[in-house]
């Protein structure tokens, strides 16, 4: 039996107790293992259920009770963000922000976590496409020659795509969007 483990402080900690043969150990399989766990949406605050399939290399060393480790696979809450959402770019920081593709084209508004544990709604009332930024001023890292001013934190935004669109709404947006 093996059991499989998260990372604590990044996720809630979650358990999974995995049957494997002495045979898999021998042969040195490779096994998936499904697994539901708690997602924060977009803004930040709500949460949703994901399923995952993890797939993991059974190695031929592994005593019993051995645990595994998938660092950010657990539980996450508005308390326990995953610590490395930011990116670097000189003394801005930034925070890529994943909204539908109906806040993209209606404006929304967005709960940007500083680095401080600080939250910024930032609203945004136009559209915004793939690959566009938004900018909260002083709010990055201090600036090397000038400690006392800091860069700015960018919000980097990902436009989720429905994965399919129903006939009928498709008439309705080839009706309203331009071509």
């Amino acid at each position: 039996m093996l059991a499989a483990g998260f990372e604590e402080g990044v996720c809630r900690v979650f358990h999974h107790d995995l049957r494997v043969s002495l045979e898999e150990i021998y042969s040195s399989c490779t096994k998936k293992t499904k697994i539901s766990h708690k997602r924060l949406n977009s803004d930040r605050k709500s949460i949703r259920n994901e399923d995952k399939i993890l797939t993991f290399k059974v190695k031929r060393v592994w005593k019993e009770g051995t645990k595994i480790t998938f660092p950010k696979e657990g539980d996450q809450t508005s308390n326990n963000i995953p610590v490395d959402i930011f990116k670097r770019d000189g003394s801005d920081v930034i925070y890529p922000a994943r909204i539908s593709l109906w806040e993209a084209l209606c404006g929304c508004t967005v709960n940007v976590p500083t680095l401080d544990s600080r939250i910024i709604p930032v609203v945004f009332k136009y559209v915004i496409r793939p690959g566009m930024r938004g900018k909260v001023p002083g709010e990055g890292l201090p600036l090397p020659k000038t400690p006392e001013k800091h860069g700015d934190l960018v919000i980097e935004f990902e436009v989720i795509f429905p994965e399919r669109i129903p006939l009928t709404s498709r008439t309705v947006l080839e009706q309203v969007l331009p071509i």
